[in-house]
C-alpha cells in the first residue's frame, strides 16, 4: 500500500526542492515562530507546493508549518508527515545540510519516507522494496540510483546533530568505544546510517515527528531501528505531546539501538522524557 505513494512523494520532494533552491540563491530573510524557531520564505513555499501535491490522495497531512500556525487535521491510522525545510539553521548558514522531508505513516510507523537534500543533489528514498539513494539533476529530475543498507560490523561511527549538540554525547562516545564522530544536519544523520556511513545517531535534544518521520522510515527500509527514550520504538501521531519526540536512539541495529537509548537514561535521567521539555 505504502509504495503507490511514493512517486508522488519524490516528486513533492523535487518540487519543493526547486522552490527551496530559488530562495536559496537570493538573500535569506528569516523570521522566528512563536517557538522561537527561525522560519524562511523556502519553509513557506516548499510546504504551500508539498501540501497542493498530496492533497490528490485524500490523506490527511501533519506538516510543520500548518501546525505551527495551529491547522491540524484529524490524522486517523495513515496520514503523511512532512518537514519542508528541514535544517533550517544550515539553510541560513548556507551549509547545504538541508532536507525536505515527506514520510507516510500507518498505524503510528513511518513506512515510506523521501529525504531530499537540494543544495547536495541527494534524495533518499525508503519503502517496502528497501532503501535507495538517488543522485539528482540540476533541472530536478532523478539521476543514478543504488540500493544502501546499513552496516552492522565493522568501526562503530557516530553521527550527531551539527546545530544541537548535548554534553552527555562526549560520555556516551566513552562508553561505546565511538571510532569516529560525524557532525551533520537535518534528517541527513539518519541517511549516513542508512547507507553505513555510520552506525549509530543518539538524539540527545527535542525534536518533533515532522524532524525524524521521513529519516526514519528511510533508515528502517535499509534495515535500521529507531528506539525512543524508554526503550520502545519511535512512534507517530503523538497528538497528546504536541507531535514532541522524546529523545531517541537510531542505529545500524536493534541490540545497538536498544543500549543506547538504555546508556541515554542513565547519563541524563527524566531529562530526555516529552513531559519535561521546556516549551520551544
Amino acid at each position: 500500500m505504502s509504495n503507490q505513494f511514493i512517486d508522488l512523494m519524490i516528486d513533492a520532494a523535487l518540487q519543493a526542492g526547486r522552490a527551496i533552491m530559488e530562495v536559496y540563491a537570493n538573500p535569506i530573510e528569516a523570521e522566528a515562530k512563536a517557538d522561537g524557531s527561525p522560519v524562511t520564505m523556502a519553509d513557506e513555499r516548499g510546504e504551500a507546493i508539498i501540501l497542493d501535491m498530496l492533497s490528490t490522495t485524500d490523506i490527511p497531512v501533519l506538516a510543520e508549518e500548518s501546525a505551527a500556525a495551529g491547522n491540524i487535521p484529524e490524522l486517523g491510522d495513515r496520514f503523511f508527515v512532512v518537514d519542508p525545510l528541514d535544517g533550517t539553521k544550515e539553510f541560513i548558514k548556507r551549509n547545504g545540510q538541508f532536507t525536505v522531508n515527506i514520510a507516510l505513516v500507518e498505524n503510528g510507523m513511518p513506512v515510506a519516507g523521501v529525504v531530499f537534500a537540494p543544495a547536495l543533489n541527494q534524495l533518499f528514498v525508503g519503502g517496502a522494496d528497501g532503501a535507495f539513494e538517488y543522485q539528482t539533476n540540476d533541472d530536478f529530475t532523478l539521476g543514478a540510483k543504488r540500493q544502501i543498507e546499513v552496516m552492522r560490523d565493522g568501526p562503530l561511527h557516530i553521527v550527531a546533530s551539527r546545530s544541537h549538540g548535548h554534553a552527555a554525547l562526549g560520555p556516551l562516545c566513552e562508553a561505546f568505544g565511538v571510532d569516529d564522530n560525524v557532525s551533520v544536519g537535518s534528517s541527513l544523520k539518519f541517511c549516513l546510517v542508512a547507507r553505513g556511513e555510520a552506525r549509530l545517531y543518539p538524539r540527545f535534544t527535542p525534536t518533533c515527528e515532522w524532524d525524524t518521520a521521513a529519516g526514519q522510515a528511510v533508515l528502517a527500509a535499509a534495515g535500521g531501528y529507531v528506539y525512543g527514550f524508554d526503550g520502545k520504538p519511535l512512534t507517530y501521531g503523538k497528538a497528546e505531546g504536541k507531535f514532541y519526540n522524546s529523545y531517541f536512539s537510531a542505529a545500524a541495529d536493534a541490540d545497538l539501538a536498544k543500549s543506547c537509548a538504555d546508556k541515554m537514561r542513565e547519563l541524563v535521567g527524566s531529562e530526555g522524557y516529552v513531559e519535561n521539555f521546556k516549551p520551544r
